[in-house]
């Protein structure tokens, strides 16, 4: 089988190893392919791996040896899948194998405002403890979550791994959730959007991206949706960028009706240097890294060859066309 992988990378920088594949194939590595070279470097192949790059029904039916594509993380929206059923080729994706990884990161960005670490870090690099006429300082209060309320939207793995964290913090935790009340795990109470939004100090968002229809999830997080929130509250979306109306979100920090904005994605990846977000002082943005820990980035690696083995033996799993 001739096996291309055209935008390795992120998954792999070189401190993993691409062995176990080679081993399944001919096996053609790219770091990265821009779209005008998509098919000119998949034309023999029978197997695509691809995390960002996106292929289109037109690129799909130019490839006339796909038989399979894998993707190399959990979200496939960058696949025409109804392209590729009608073609018979299989689509597989990398389910749950960094929601430890992304939970972390949610509780790791709600420290670093609750707390101030990585301000205290840089204020004292440039000298501000050294000048303090006491032992110790503080420019902004700090405060206790075991007294705050934490809103989920969305309990599948991430969420519900994001809530067990929270309760070991002693937060309240509550969430919306397509899932019956009874049916939740125990210590988190069901609400609805509007309820959480009014009740929450900290939002986190883990809801699919739904552009259009009753469970629309586009810019769910709007001028309007704040509106409802505390002006203390604190914002985290690790889930997907378009989930938020980044501008509005911008200027509700700007007004200070919004305490803080702390996000893994962005609506464009990596956002333009006039997204109003990156000039504000309470949006706390990382580049997209909740999942990249080597622990997850192995696991990927991981299911992505047992994929690929699972295609080869005729039963191939975490098909999702």
């Amino acid at each position: 089988m001739k096996i291309v992988v055209l935008d390795g990378y992120a998954a792999n920088p070189g401190d993993l190893s691409w062995e176990e594949l080679k081993q399944m194939g001919d096996l053609t590595l790219y770091d990265r392919t821009p779209q005008e070279l998509v098919v000119e470097r998949s034309l023999e192949a029978e197997a695509v791996l691809v995390n960002k790059v996106s292929l289109t029904r037109e690129l799909i039916m130019q490839l006339p040896k796909l038989k399979y594509i894998g993707e190399l993380a959990t979200g496939y929206n960058n696949i025409d899948l109804v392209a590729a059923r009608e073609r018979g080729v299989i689509v597989t994706n990398i389910p749950a194998y960094s929601t430890v990884s992304v939970a972390q990161h949610v509780i790791a960005l709600l420290l670093n405002v609750t707390n101030h670490v990585d301000e205290f870090a840089r204020k004292n690099r440039n000298g501000r403890w050294s000048a303090s006429p006491d032992f110790c300082y503080w420019d902004e209060p700090l405060c206790e979550l075991s007294v705050k309320t934490m809103g989920i939207v969305g309990l599948g793995h991430i969420g519900q791994s994001v809530a067990r964290l929270a309760l070991c913090l002693g937060m309240k935790v509550i969430a919306v959730s397509s899932k019956p009340a009874d049916k939740l795990p125990e210590g988190i109470g069901k609400v609805t959007m509007e309820q959480l939004l009014s009740q929450s100090d900290v939002i986190s968002l883990h809801c699919p991206l739904v552009k259009d229809g009753p469970k629309a999830t586009y810019h769910l997080i709007n001028a309007e949706t704040l509106r409802m929130m505390k002006s203390e509250a604190i914002l985290i979306n690790t889930g997907r960028g378009p989930l938020v109306d980044e501008p509005a979100v911008a200027e509700a920090l700007h007004n200070n009706q919004l305490a803080a904005y702390c996000a893994d994605v962005t609506t464009e990846e990596p956002p333009h240097i006039s997204n109003p977000l990156l000039r504000e002082p309470h949006a706390y943005l990382t580049p997209h890294v909740a999942w990249a820990t080597v622990e997850a980035r192995q696991r990927l690696m991981d299911i992505c060859v047992a994929n690929v083995k699972a295609l080869i033996e005729g039963n191939p799993i975490n098909v999702v066309n």
